[in-house]
């Protein structure tokens, strides 16, 4: 059977299930045909082993962070399985031009959302989430919808094989550009970004952030040089970077290890991205299950980012900001994954289609102009599609500005200068390669010793578990609505952690249950170290006041004294503790302060020592040697 003959087949059948994939930089397309099962959680992704291992491609929906205990509108998505059958690698040119190319015509298109209404959304999530300690950042989509005539059986079929041909022509850059046509699901789109891959052992995560919109006829270098001295545009992809971190030291042995920046050249945006490796031998459902979902398109922390995208979208998710899943057998009997984001994706249902966009929400955040990249964002697909029309000499520019092709503004010396200069800000520990992260050897200062991290839900703590195990310290995670006091007694070291909101909240039972756990550590005089939200607890215990501060500090590198000694430290606060200027004590502890503002950086006491900032955090130069200067203090 012909290409041309296999796609009309499949097109043609209403009860067949096929996936159409085109990978970055392949010469060919991948045709996958089989049964479709939904099934309710990760785990039950019918994979095998063995012998009896299968090839699955699973739609995983944004409600699945159910799994994890976070909010999410559950609007029933299903988790889509297609048990793939035959796996077929077809020339790209048959591929392309055995699909349809017909415009598709649209009626009543435009945003669920008018700029001034998403506008608004900004305003009062800068002010009400961001402002009040909620998180760092945040994503809040709106939808591009329309309809298209359906009077002809097949009609849904045709328009996405249509679209999925107009991404393959007009779309440079993506990482995956697929269409999926399921009964009930269908999705076409070209995303940019892998949110996970694990490959050998290997495991893969490619924050992307930043949004560089061309202008009208392509990209200049001025304009891109413009761009990467934002320091809106910056902090954004330091943030998401973080934030992946911690996603990487939950499922990697080693933590993870950062490459890059790099730019991710599209059609219509440019964008700067990073690469995290790390080592990883769990189960690719388990991994993908701990990396629900991508803070490039939910935000931080991630367990508060779903609530707040709870508080302030107005409908459910369906698949955006999931994930789009392959596992294919590997030569050791289990799986390997590869996972892009559900983004610049069109979905279709009923005559119907959507668009979802958002926009990465931070303090410095313009609302006009994250209006304009929820435009930008969407125009790729938009285009495709016929809402929008194509900037043709653009994309004769981006053809000329190909990589290799030597004219492109990003192989401009100048422009890769001003990426590489973005690493000087960031921790060593972070970017150098590491020693697999159990450095349990007598040759670590603190090995022997135990230590509990309580997560007040920001899994900075992953990071920051990763960070005392190189120190030596045996450590073990646990929440704050799950830790016992008997654990809190015995180990050698409780680490009280950090988490969104203000300290002063008498209404929490999270943050209640924190001032609990730091007081009896206080109380019985055992080592003790309170890390931001906890140190403004602990802070706030010795009678040092709390109060916000005039501009929230998230992900905000500082240079700040640290007992005697400035240390290089990334924040992520609303709140501070606030003495009075040149303070140095506090009842029983040492306070080491900013000598024009009093905002308390840090304190130490008999068996105590806090901070305020992020030691853990890859804004955080002087990150490791602060932390084993106070955790020596804790445990002397």
């Amino acid at each position: 059977m012909t290409t041309a003959d296999r796609i009309r087949t499949l097109a043609a059948d209403p009860t067949a299930s096929f996936v159409l994939l085109a990978r970055e930089g392949a010469t060919e397309v991948e045709l996958l045909t089989g049964t479709i099962e939904d099934v309710e959680r990760l785990a039950d992704i019918p994979l095998g082993q063995g012998s009896a291992a299968a090839e699955v491609f699973a739609m995983v929906p944004y409600r699945q962070v159910r799994e994890r205990g976070f909010e999410a509108q559950d609007d029933g998505a299903p988790l889509r399985c297609l048990l793939v059958a035959e796996h077929l690698h077809l020339p790209a040119d048959e591929v392309r031009a055995a699909l349809p190319a017909t415009p598709v015509p649209l009626h009543d298109g435009g945003f669920d959302l008018s700029d001034a209404e998403y506008a608004q959304i900004v305003e009062r999530v800068i002010a009400d989430e961001i402002g009040r300690g909620e998180g760092a950042n945040f994503v809040i989509r709106r939808d591009y919808t329309a309809r298209i005539d359906t009077t002809a059986p097949d009609a849904e079929r045709i328009a996405a094989l249509t679209w999925f041909r107009a991404l393959l022509e007009h779309e440079r850059g993506a990482y995956w550009t697929f269409a999926v046509i399921t009964p009930g699901v269908i999705a076409v789109g070209a995303s940019p970004e892998a949110h996970v891959v694990a490959k050998d052992g290997v495991v893969t995560m490619n924050p992307i952030s930043g949004t560089f919109r061309h202008p009208a006829g392509g990209s200049t270098t001025a304009a891109l040089a413009e761009f990467l001295s934002s320091t809106k545009e910056t902090e954004e992809l330091f943030m998401v970077v973080d934030e992946e971190l911690k996603m990487m030291s939950a499922v990697c042995s080693d933590g993870g290890r950062i490459t890059g920046p790099h730019l991710k050249q599209m059609s219509r945006l440019t964008h700067t991205e990073y690469m995290l490796r790390g080592r990883s031998r769990l189960d690719p459902r388990e991994i993908l299950r701990e990396t629900m979902f991508a803070p490039t398109v939910t935000g931080s922390p991630m367990q508060n980012a779903c609530t707040v995208i709870r508080r302030h979208e107005r409908k459910p998710r369906g698949y955006y900001s999931g994930v789009a899943a392959l596992f294919t057998p590997n030569a050791e009997g289990g799986h390997d994954l590869d996972a892009p984001i559900l983004i610049r994706t069109v979905y279709l249902k009923d005559g119907e289609l959507s668009v979802p966009v958002g926009a990465t929400l931070v303090r410095h955040s313009d609302p006009a102009g994250e209006v304009g990249e929820t435009h930008g964002k969407a125009a790729g697909v938009l285009g495709a599609i016929g809402a929008v029309a194509r900037d043709t000499a653009a994309e004769a520019r981006n053809d000329a500005d190909a990589p290799g092709a030597g004219s492109s503004p990003a192989e401009d010396p100048g422009i890769q200068q001003l990426l590489a200069s973005r690493n000087a800000r960031l921790a060593e520990f972070w970017i150098n390669p590491q020693d697999g992260g159990t450095a349990t050897t007598a040759a670590a200062p603190f090995a022997g010793r135990t230590a509990v991290v309580v997560d007040a839900e920001d899994r900075f703590t992953t990071m920051l578990a990763h960070q005392l195990r190189h120190l030596g310290l045996d450590v073990r995670i646990a929440p704050w609505s799950e830790v016992v006091d008997a654990d809190v007694d015995a180990a050698d070291l409780l680490v009280a952690g950090p988490g969104p909101g203000d300290p002063r909240d008498g209404s929490s039972p999270r943050i209640a249950r924190m001032r609990e756990l730091v007081a009896r550590r206080r109380d019985a005089g055992r080592p003790l170290l309170a890390v931001c939200l906890s140190h403004q607890i602990l802070a706030d215990g010795l009678g040092i006041a709390l109060k916000p501060l005039a501009s929230p500090h998230q992900g905000l590198q500082k240079s700040v004294p640290v007992f005697g000694e400035d240390a290089s430290i990334g924040f992520y606060n609303t709140f501070t503790a606030h003495v009075a200027p040149g303070t140095t004590t506090a009842g029983p502890a040492e306070v080491s302060a900013d000598p024009v503002t009093g905002d308390v950086y840090a304190l130490r006491g008999p068996g105590f020592a806090s901070v305020q900032g992020h030691l853990e955090s890859i804004l955080s130069r002087d990150g490791m040697a602060t932390l084993q200067r106070l955790v020596a203090h804790a445990l002397a």
